[in-house]
């Protein structure tokens, strides 16, 4: 089972790491989580440089794709050869978005008549694509998923596993990662988040 991090240049940090570190707390033999780039290195918005462990055209074949954000998705979208590369498909794969990332599944033409999140910052771009905008942190609808704000990248992880590992996976990966003292609270909050949308 491969998941693949869309991590565009100018990337928020919070957004690809965040959901990299939590789905990387499933233990399954085949289960992989890599970061894809279309460069070998790219430039976080605050100056954190990462290699790319596999590219866009790999991370097409993924079972699972999440769209990163970042404070260059305009460029990203307005990047025909660069969009072009982008062969994602809801029929073979799960696809999410995290924030600015709603905007390249919006372009794509992946968001037709499904409603999505995003963050404050983008919501207008997403609009304007045609794509009516949520208040709220996280909404799925068939094999697509999209979560506004920096932390509710963990949504996005916890509804990844939860379908391609099964929802008790997601529960021992967030309660890994929750602050001591609140781990149960945390996990069920989180959880409310997606369980309807499983």
């Amino acid at each position: 089972m491969h998941i693949a991090i869309l991590t565009f240049e100018g990337f928020n940090e919070l957004d690809s790491l965040i959901a990299f570190g939590v789905l990387n707390r499933v233990q399954q033999p085949g289960w992989r989580v890599s970061i894809a780039s279309p460069a070998n290195k790219v430039l976080s918005m605050n100056g954190l440089r990462i290699e790319a462990q596999v590219s866009l055209e790999d991370a097409c074949g993924a079972d699972g794709v999440l769209v990163g954000s970042g404070r260059l998705t305009r460029d990203v979208v307005a990047d025909v050869e660069l969009m072009s590369r982008l062969k994602l498909d809801p029929t073979r794969q799960l696809l999410g978005a995290q924030c600015s990332g709603t905007l390249i599944l919006a372009k794509l033409g992946l968001l037709d008549e499904v409603p999505a999140c995003t963050d404050l910052i983008t919501k207008p771009w997403v609009e304007e694509a045609g794509v009516a905008v949520l208040n709220q942190p996280f909404v799925a609808k068939g094999s697509v998923a999209t979560a506004g704000g920096c932390l509710s990248s963990q949504y996005l992880a916890a509804w990844f596993i939860s379908r391609l590992a099964g929802v008790e996976a997601a529960r021992s990966a967030l309660y890994y990662v929750a602050p001591v003292g609140e781990k149960d609270m945390y996990v069920e909050r989180a959880m409310t988040n997606i369980v309807r949308f499983l």
